[in-house]
């Protein structure tokens, strides 16, 4: 039986004991339902050979050599991954739209005994919901952004807000970047397809009648743009501003950064392309602090010449109600502290 989802939360709420990708590893690795287990009837290189077959031999033969892999894949997953399994589960499968790969595995599964069901549309239903939640519909969330000059200690407020029991979207962890010309992280960003599965998902688990701080960011985290729904709904959110002084900032920086500020030749890659909008000479002083591996003196020139004025810039465009503005002075544990507190007084007022 195939089952038929009109909504995410339709779909996540599916009440399957465990939800089966049967796609190829480069298949679920570019997105894949939440909490689904990979269980490929096809690799990605048996994918590519019986698409090659396909197109240019003979569609017949593809079909039965494609066969012959899934069934034997499928047997393999069943005697080592799924054989523990007791007569009473619930497994729902998918594949790419519903088709072959997660029916014959279905069908299999069924035979033995478990009650097994297959997603109609396999993955393209899920990744439409997504679409639809992100990009057609208007979010019922109520956000508030968390607002403040690079280096206020945003996303550690956030994430410590979020541990105290705050409604958060921590967007830069879910795209696997901190933001900035610099914000690179180990491990790289998810595919778009990815991060959006994973904002839409986050929100869906969240009251929407309380409200969701959001980190003020640009309409791109790296190379990840941000959903429409999601970004029009932010560029009218309410702001809670964070007051933290220049020297403050610039060490706090210079700390987050370190790994970055102490890499000379991507950071001459990364900055080198900046003199058409910060001119030749204020490009080159900070080459010059590279070189002398100054990372303090560097970190308060791209303060000064870069960052600020960018960000200041960019908060010009949008006029957002203003919430609160809370001063933190030295961005050390006590300040942090209190600072996390008062942003969750603020939003329980809002509740």
């Amino acid at each position: 039986m195939a089952q038929s989802f009109q909504t995410l939360s339709d779909f996540l709420a599916h009440g399957h004991d465990t939800v089966i990708d049967v796609r190829s590893p480069a298949e679920f690795a570019e997105d894949h339902v939440p909490g689904a287990l990979n269980l490929p009837v096809l690799s990605n290189e048996e994918r590519a050979e019986v698409g090659t077959i396909y197109v240019q031999d003979n569609p017949f033969r593809a079909r039965k050599i494609g066969a012959a892999m899934v069934f034997r894949n499928a047997a393999d997953h069943i005697e080592h991954r799924l054989s523990h399994h007791e007569g009473s589960w619930r497994p729902l499968v998918y594949c790419w739209r519903g088709g072959q790969r997660s029916g014959s595995f279905t069908w299999m599964l069924q035979q033995i005994g478990w009650r097994a069901e297959v997603v109609s549309g396999g993955y393209q239903t899920y990744r439409r919901l997504v679409h639809a939640a992100l990009y057609r519909d208007v979010l019922p969330h109520r956000l508030v952004l968390l607002d403040g000059l690079t280096g206020t200690a945003k996303t550690e407020l956030l994430q410590q807000v979020g541990q105290r029991g705050g409604q958060v979207l921590d967007l830069e962890g879910l795209a696997g970047h901190r933001g900035s010309l610099l914000g690179d992280m180990p491990g790289g960003q998810p595919d778009q397809k990815r991060f959006e599965s994973l904002i839409a998902c986050t929100l869906l688990r969240m009251d929407p009648a309380r409200p969701v701080l959001i980190e003020a960011e640009a309409s791109k985290i790296g190379a990840r743009s941000l959903p429409p729904s999601l970004w029009s709904a932010m560029k009218a959110a309410p702001r809670i501003d964070l007051e933290v002084p220049f020297a403050a900032r610039c060490a706090y920086l210079a700390k987050a950064y370190d790994d970055i500020l102490s890499d000379g030749d991507r950071l001459r890659r990364r900055l080198d392309p900046l003199r058409a909008h910060r001119s030749h000479a204020v490009v080159d002083r900070w080459m010059e602090l590279i070189d002398a591996g100054d990372k303090p003196a560097l970190t308060e020139r791209l303060m000064a010449d870069h960052y600020d004025p960018a960000y200041r810039k960019a908060r010009g465009r949008y006029r957002a109600e203003v919430l609160a503005r809370i001063a933190v002075p030295t961005l050390d544990a006590r300040d942090l502290n209190r600072a996390a507190d008062t942003i969750l007084t603020t939003l329980a007022a809002l509740s």
